[in-house]
């Protein structure tokens, strides 16, 4: 197995990246087991801001590194929260909480009557600090924003985002199917294709 720090020190994603990529022979250890402080997100694009963190959890361990951003966008708000979606009610004076968040993001759009939105997540693996080609995969997962909370699962804007192809908000889907089927499922199956290929491309060379 070899070894790849994750520039996150959240549980649930190390668990999640774990189970997936160690399929690939990764075994991942979050940044914080190596001393490795958080890094600064000021972009604008999730994929900046994934690099950036990748960079900094390479450049302080020496080790491979995977980072992610995510968030949700939303189309009548062109594309806000995006990269801002954990600060949204914040930003704008209010607490910094998923209540808040999405108390803040139905007042946006109280009189909008294009409701449909995004989740992003965007994965960014780098070999080193100065890896000149990391791989870089994208999920995206459509929906609309529903003005009822529904479901006990999920945390965020999960309440209130709506999946049509699944007739439930994903508050209200199994785990299993969740992560099967989000932005960050996506990204994860298209960075594991990624990672195969590139083992045997350096295999057969």
């Amino acid at each position: 197995m070899s070894k790849v720090v994750l520039a996150s020190n959240n549980a649930g994603k190390l668990k999640e990246f774990s189970a997936i990529l160690s399929q690939a022979g990764i075994e991942m250890v979050a940044q914080g087991e190596l001393g490795v402080p958080e890094a600064p997100e000021p972009f604008l694009t999730f994929v900046e801001n994934s690099l950036a963190k990748a960079r900094h959890a390479s450049s302080l361990t020496g080790l491979p590194a995977l980072a992610d951003d995510s968030g949700l966008c939303v189309k009548a708000l062109h594309g806000a929260p995006g990269v801002l979606s954990a600060r949204f009610a914040s930003l704008a004076g209010g607490e910094k909480s998923d209540a808040a968040n999405n108390l803040h993001l139905l007042r946006q759009l109280e009189t909008s009557s294009d409701k449909s939105a995004c989740y992003v997540a965007v994965l960014v693996y780098v070999q080193s600090a100065d890896d000149p080609m990391p791989i870089i995969a994208q999920g995206v997962w459509q929906g609309e924003i529903v003005d009822t909370p529904r479901g006990a699962n999920g945390f965020g804007y999960d309440p209130h985002f709506y999946v049509p192809a699944l007739g439930k908000t994903v508050a209200e889907l199994d785990p299993a199917v969740k992560n099967r089927c989000s932005h960050r499922g996506q990204a994860l199956k298209a960075l594991l294709q990624a990672l195969t290929a590139q083992a045997v491309v350096t295999v057969s060379n």
